[in-house]
């Protein structure tokens, strides 16, 4: 398989049912560490400006409404409300809004990672498109049913990524116009890329 990669211009972001009450059984991380990584996400296709899906299940019963940083951070997203498929890529209008951006290759998290994200993402390879799974910015219960929804994803062809590698390739290069406003922003989410920057700053005012 060729190395093609992820830019502003080919990809599309979808949140598959990151609602506050499924959220609840996050436990695969810390919860800190999960909004960290779905907060990021959102940021990056705000940033990038990623045509950007939203889909929920049961939103109006335990599953919950979209968590609010995420409906905050992408206000302009299309929110797609299924009134009751578990995969999301059983849902013809879900399906349909992505087939109308266009685009081939799907930045996909979602929760539970071993169903809503792994469900969507296999039945979109199954249609052909280039599936990335962006693993901390999903969750699910444990570490252990994490580790089995990879291995099927990547058994179908879908590829496993970090926020951080999402969006070091969307950019490409750090002399791009969006250095300044990535540096930021990876500054926020990475307390240790903010120390490196301010301890490069501070070497560099000393000389």
């Amino acid at each position: 398989m060729g190395y093609q990669r992820l830019t502003a211009d080919n990809a599309v972001a979808l949140f598959v049912d990151h609602q506050t009450g499924l959220c609840n059984g996050v436990h695969d991380q810390g919860m800190l560490e999960f909004l960290n990584g779905v907060t990021a996400l959102a940021e990056l296709a705000r940033s990038f400006e990623l045509p950007t899906i939203v889909t929920t299940s049961a939103a109006d019963g335990p599953n919950g409404p979209v968590l609010p940083a995420l409906a905050s951070l992408l206000p302009q997203a299309q929110v797609i409300h299924r009134p009751g498929e578990i995969n999301a890529w059983d849902n013809q209008e879900f399906v349909a809004a992505v087939r109308r951006s266009g685009r081939k290759k799907l930045i996909v998290a979602g929760v539970s990672t071993d169903v809503c994200l792994a469900f969507a993402a296999l039945g979109a390879r199954a249609d052909g498109y280039e599936v990335y799974a962006v693993i901390d910015a999903s969750g699910t219960w444990n570490p252990l049913v994490r580790e089995v929804a990879l291995a099927r994803m990547v058994q179908a062809g879908v590829t496993p990524i970090t926020w951080v590698a999402v969006g070091a390739e969307l950019m490409g290069d750090w002399r791009s116009p969006h250095a300044a406003s990535h540096g930021e922003m990876m500054s926020r989410h990475l307390p240790f890329h903010g120390n490196l920057v301010a301890s490069f700053d501070a070497a560099r005012g000393a000389g």
